[in-house]
């Protein structure tokens, strides 16, 4: 009976490792992709001989500290005023009305034609602020910022003339990092979104994939929008499943890799699994609502399978849960090598060394200097643990989106940190708290067991991986719970802040 037990497990733990390699492999393909069309950056058809009209869209809610620096940059911007409208969709519940009002008066004595529209019924969230600013948007482009984001003066020349394609619906910019010095957090975060949006946006977009606008720093046709049947609100990812709809009517859309705006990292830890926990469970709904159209459509079948590992990426959350349950009755040394090398090895070259090499690539792609990068990479086991310590969090999202159970947009609290220190434990927001901190200190009690029976029983090869896993849900669950420690032990140390974010 035990044997038949064990040969469950294993079978259980192969099943596992296998889901999680075809992620890998498909990360393989992304990397391959990218370094194919590395050089074919994107250029305009033509250039407009009259600029057009652009309306810029600054959704807000609740956003006290960083409000003044966003209109403010829009402000700067080094496009004709009469050819610009801005409209700040305001739907906060604090003083961010006073200031927004405020920057609105100093808009219009600039000159600047702005459009201040409060909402009390926040309806549909941030996508409903979208499709109720349209209904008085003048601007046959719409250029999107969310709170955080401080564009460079130009940012408009470096989009705007990709629209004499009558074919492009959309143009998007790479995400830069204001505050990625922080804290290890935010190095970390920003190590992880480079993969993104360095790799895989422009691997996609450069091979006739299909891909998404991140929801901020882009600019629309506005009859794009429209055609594809305008802003959703059924899932918390509205800026995935419209550009899936868009492009599925046949809209081209550009990823601009070189061109950066400046955006802000989350700086604790809780800031940072809220805004994972939205966009895990939002891709989920969007894949539950898109992948069925997506098959039935007339789209290659490259493209098909493309946008599948694309929404379903995050069940990869899922199958690292049951790994973390399977580890321990799979690692019986009965098999000995012919496990290590038929298993273990085929399978960490599939996940470990891809991950490796994906976020490699990205800061080659983003750093050219090897002294560059190579001081960036240094966080990559780092990187690997925070991934793993995330699991709980969004597989929780994953599942929450099976389940069907709805939930509001909640908002990533932002704090105005640029350069200079700053202690978020005195703001105003925080972010929404959950129960995952249980899970994550328990793994980490089990994963700190399974460390010590490795080192008893002389299991060398072992023990680095499963450290990954010990040290991944003590810096997630710490980072979640050291606001509950009193403030003798926690003082005032912007060391540890330096450390683990605030």
């Amino acid at each position: 009976m035990g044997h038949i037990a064990t040969s469950i497990w294993i079978v259980c733990y192969f099943l596992v490792l296998l889901g999680l390699s075809a992620y890998g492999i498909h990360r393989y393909t992304m990397i391959y992709l990218y370094w194919k069309h590395r050089k074919s950056r994107p250029k305009p058809l033509d250039r407009f001989q009259e600029l057009p009209k652009v309306t810029i869209q600054l959704p807000i809610f609740n956003e006290l500290y960083v409000v003044r620096r966003l209109i403010g940059a829009v402000a700067k911007l080094d496009y004709p005023k009469e050819l610009l409208q801005i409209q700040i969709l305001d739907d906060s519940t604090d003083e961010t009305t006073t200031f927004c009002r405020e920057e609105e008066a100093k808009l219009r004595e600039e000159g600047f034609e702005v459009e201040y529209i409060h909402r009390v019924d926040r309806t549909g969230f941030k996508a409903g602020a979208l499709e109720n600013g349209m209904e008085s948007a003048t601007g046959e482009y719409i250029y999107i910022l969310d709170a955080d984001f401080v564009p460079e003066p130009d940012v408009l020349h470096e989009m705007i003339h990709f629209f004499t394609d009558k074919e492009v619906g959309l143009i998007q910019t790479r995400w830069g990092h204001i505050n990625k010095k922080y804290s290890i957090l935010t190095r970390i975060q920003a190590l992880f979104l480079d993969g993104h949006l360095a790799v895989e946006q422009t691997a996609r977009s450069r091979s006739g994939r299909f891909f998404n606008f991140n929801g901020t720093a882009g600019i629309w046709r506005k009859s794009c929008i429209l055609d594809a049947g305008g802003w959703e609100h059924d899932t918390l990812t509205e800026d995935l499943d419209l550009s899936y709809r868009a492009q599925m009517k046949g809209w081209r859309f550009i990823y601009l890799k070189d061109v950066v705006t400046p955006a802000e990292l989350p700086p604790d830890m809780n800031g940072f699994k809220s805004q994972q926990h939205r966009w895990a469970k939002g891709s989920i709904q969007t894949c539950m609502k898109m992948l069925g159209p997506i098959w039935r459509s007339k789209l290659p079948r490259i493209i098909k399978l493309e946008a599948t590992a694309h929404l379903t990426a995050n069940f990869a959350y899922l199958l690292l849960i049951l790994l973390c349950v399977l580890v321990n009755p799979a690692m019986h040394p009965e098999s000995g090598w012919v496990r290590t090398f038929v298993l273990d090895i085929p399978i960490f070259f599939a996940t470990t060394i891809s991950v490796g090499l994906f976020y490699v690539t990205a800061q080659i792609a983003i750093n050219p200097s090897p002294l560059r990068w190579l001081r960036e990479v240094c966080y990559l086991p780092i990187l690997l643990a925070l991934g793993i310590g995330m699991s709980v969090n969004n597989g929780k999202a994953v599942f929450e989106a099976l389940m069907g159970k709805q939930s509001d947009f909640v908002r990533t609290p932002k704090y105005g940190i640029e350069k200079k220190r700053k202690d978020v434990r005195k703001a105003k927001y925080r972010a929404l708290r959950s129960i995952a901190p249980v899970f994550e200190v328990a793994f980490f009690l089990y994963f700190s067991y399974l460390v010590l029976h490795a080192l008893a029983s002389g299991n060398w090869i072992g023990v680095p991986f499963l450290c990954l896993f010990q040290v991944g849900f003590f810096f997630v669950a710490y980072g979640s719970l050291r606001h509950l420690l009193p403030a003798w032990i926690l003082g005032n140390s912007e060391n540890e802040d330096a450390v683990l974010g605030a």
